[in-house]
């Protein structure tokens, strides 16, 4: 069965200042990138695209990379609509979530997919735990049962086709997309929330999003391997770089085995399967292109899904040519393909003591190791 395309909607175009600043607080800076660019990129990877609904006289250099920009409207279910309208047609299910949640993480995104598997929506949500009070003239008046009650947050999920009509038949003024689905007569599932998936409201609240963006950091390791054989020529590619040698490396590519591991190391991290997954060997228009090509995608791939690449660790297994002389060189094209410095590539050889097809050589074979952050 194939997955359900998603369109994730990014409410923006709000103009609240109870956060305090002179703009709103979607657009304020939270550690190195303004409120709203976490919101969005904790979609990337989970979301075929993410519409950013926006004011009409949102700066262009607010709006983060990768986004589809749409005007909102006066309110915000006005702003959802424009968003949802944007992209009719176009996905099996929406996600819609409040700009001012920086820090959802990708398991309660994955929980609300994975509920609209049967359901017509579903929503992330906290149990009510304190007491409820009443209150009248700054005294409590009564007190209400918190059996049942839940805090209701975001992405609230839906199909598309049927949020979409839900919304152009509502009169307007709902606090949530849950409330316009209820009056359509769509059930809506409650998944588990989390604490950290905060909205933004007060001055207070940055501060705690701060603190729990110390507490952030999402470290990735992945592993690569892949072999070549030798063949006719006069050269072989190895980490970008052209070097002299009696034989070439045969492969669908130009066969440099040392793009292609880290490519792939950079894929493992990400959980995004590798080289063949990507670019086909069984497609021709891959034949003969050269293997930056691969290791690009990866690199801005992992930028979509909101990574940094820490560092990258390549050994080339060879009995020939030798890679001493080419070692430096290769680092350097390296560092400029991934755009990180020098000091976090690592490119060294090794042999295999004249055992197996390396030792008679016969081919290259090569291992290498990427680390990726992100927070």
């Amino acid at each position: 069965m194939n997955r359900p395309s998603v369109v994730a909607v990014i409410v923006a175009a709000g103009r609240g200042t109870r956060a305090g600043g002179e703009v709103a607080k979607q657009w304020r800076m939270l550690g190195r990138k303004r409120v709203v660019a976490w919101a969005c990129d904790a979609f990337r990877g989970l979301a075929d695209e993410i519409v950013l609904v926006v004011p009409h006289d949102a700066p262009a250099d607010w709006i983060p990379d990768g986004v589809t920009c749409v005007v909102g409207g006066d309110t915000r279910d006005a702003s959802v609509l424009n968003g949802l309208q944007a992209v009719e047609g176009r996905f099996d299910l929406a996600l819609i979530h409040d700009g001012a949640r920086p820090l959802v993480g990708a398991d309660v995104i994955g929980r609300v997919l994975d509920a609209l598997r049967d359901a017509q929506g579903a929503a992330p949500a906290l149990a009510v735990t304190d007491a409820l009070w009443q209150g009248e003239d700054g005294k409590v008046s009564g007190t209400r049962d918190r059996a049942g009650l839940f805090r209701a947050q975001t992405p609230q999920g839906f199909h598309l086709a049927e949020i979409l009509a839900a919304h152009r038949a509502h009169d307007g003024g709902a606090a949530d997309d849950v409330e316009i689905a209820r009056a359509a007569g769509m059930d809506v599932t409650i998944v588990a929330g989390a604490e950290r998936n905060l909205k933004i409201t007060g001055p207070e609240d940055f501060a705690r999003a701060a603190q729990y963006l110390e507490n952030n950091v999402d470290i990735r390791v992945g592993n690569g391997f892949d072999v070549h054989r030798f063949g006719p020529g006069d050269h072989v590619i190895l980490c970008g770089i052209k070097v002299p040698h009696g034989r070439g490396l045969q492969g669908h590519s130009d066969a440099d085995v040392g793009l292609h591991t880290i490519t792939d190391a950079i894929y493992g991290a990400l959980a995004q399967g590798d080289i063949g997954q990507h670019f086909p060997p069984s497609d021709p228009q891959w034949k003969g292109m050269a293997s930056y090509v691969f290791l690009e995608h990866a690199r801005d791939l992992a930028g979509e899904m909101g990574f940094a690449i820490s560092n990258v660790d390549c050994t080339l297994i060879c009995e020939e040519p030798k890679i001493g002389p080419h070692a430096l060189t290769m680092r350097e094209r390296v560092s400029e393909l991934l755009d990180i410095s020098l000091d976090r590539v690592s490119v060294k050889a090794t042999t295999s003591e004249q055992l197996g097809f390396t030792g008679r050589r016969e081919g290259i074979a090569c291992m290498a190791t990427a680390t990726l952050v992100k927070g």
